[in-house]
C-alpha cells in the first residue's frame, strides 16, 4: 500500500483542456478516503493550485502543495507554509539583466500576487496570468521592479517558442549555475529557482515530515521536471503522453491524460 501520491499538474492530472476528468477526480478521493496523502507537485506558481486543490478536496485530507517546481511547501489544510526557498533578491535582480542581453526571450516573475512583465503580449505572460490566478503588472523595467520591490521571487521562468529557447539554454544558466538550479519545464519554459530546489528535494522533505519513506510513494508526470521526483518515487509513473526520457526511467507508463491515465494506474495498486 502507497502511502502518498504526488501528482504534476499539466499534461498529467488535468487533460489538455485543463480539467481534471471525473474518473481520475473519483480514483484520487478513493485513494485518499483510505488514508494516502495527495500532493500536488507543479512548476507553478503557488495560486495555480487552488483550483485543483479545491477539486479534490485536499483541504478536507490533509493534502499538500508543492508549487514552484519544488520552492514552496504548503499545507493545504492549515494553510501554513511548510517551506519556502526563494532566490535573494540580488540574484534575481542580476538574472533578469541578464536576461535582457536576449529581447526574444521573456522573462515571467511573480511576487505572489502579480507577474511582472514589460508587455502583456509577451510569450506565455497571459496563459501564466490566467493558470496562476495572477495579476499582470506593466513595468518600465522588470529588473528595476524587483529590485524596488525588494522581494525574493520563488522562480522565475524564461519563455519563448521552443525553436527559440534551447538554443539559448546554455545562455540563460551561464553566471548562475553556482547560485541556481535550471529545468525545461515545457517546450517553452526555461525554469529557475534556487540551487537544489527540485521536486523530489521537497518530496524527500515532505516524506521525512510524515515518516513516509520514499518507496512508500507514488508519483506521477510527463516532462522533464517530473524526472526527479518520478526517481524518487518507489513507483513512478510517466503519462502516455510524457515525454521521451521520462518513459525510459519510469517504473511503468500509464495511459495519457486525455485518457484517465492516473485512474488507471491507481486501479492497479489500490482496491476500494
Amino acid at each position: 500500500m502507497y502511502k502518498m501520491i504526488a501528482l504534476d499538474l499539466d499534461g498529467t492530472l488535468n487533460n489538455d483542456e485543463k480539467e481534471i476528468t471525473p474518473k481520475t477526480r473519483e480514483a484520487l478521493l478513493a485513494v485518499q478516503r483510505l488514508g494516502v496523502t495527495v500532493v500536488l507537485a507543479s512548476g507553478r506558481q503557488a495560486p495555480g493550485l487552488r483550483r485543483e486543490a479545491e477539486a479534490l478536496c485536499l483541504k478536507d485530507y490533509h493534502g499538500l502543495l508543492l508549487s514552484y517546481n519544488g520552492g514552496r511547501i504548503q499545507d493545504a489544510t492549515t494553510g501554513e507554509i511548510l517551506f519556502d526557498s526563494s532566490i535573494d533578491n540580488d540574484t534575481a535582480v542580476a538574472f533578469l539583466r541578464h536576461l535582457e542581453e536576449w529581447p526574444e526571450l521573456s522573462p515571467i516573475v511573480d511576487d505572489g500576487e502579480s507577474i511582472y512583465t514589460t508587455d502583456a503580449r509577451r510569450h506565455k505572460v497571459m496563459d501564466e496570468s490566467r493558470n496562476n490566478n495572477l495579476r499582470v503588472k506593466i513595468v518600465p523595467n522588470i529588473a528595476d521592479a524587483v529590485a524596488a520591490g525588494g522581494f525574493r521571487p520563488v522562480k522565475i521562468l524564461t519563455a519563448a517558442p521552443n525553436e527559440v529557447l534551447v538554443p539559448h539554454l546554455s545562455d540563460i544558466r551561464r553566471g548562475f549555475e553556482e547560485d541556481m538550479s535550471f529545468v525545461q519545464s515545457a517546450p517553452w519554459f526555461y525554469e529557475g529557482t534556487i540551487k537544489g530546489v527540485s521536486k523530489s528535494s521537497s518530496l524527500s522533505r515532505v516524506c521525512e515530515r510524515l515518516g513516509v519513506d520514499p518507496s512508500e510513494v507514488m508519483a506521477f508526470g510527463d516532462a522533464q521536471n517530473d524526472m526527479s521526483m518520478l526517481e524518487f518515487a518507489g513507483c513512478g509513473v510517466a503519462m502516455g503522453n510524457a515525454c521521451a526520457e521520462l518513459k525510459d526511467m519510469a517504473d511503468e507508463v500509464t495511459l495519457s491524460n486525455n485518457e484517465d491515465g492516473i485512474a488507471v494506474s491507481l486501479a492497479r495498486h489500490f482496491s476500494w
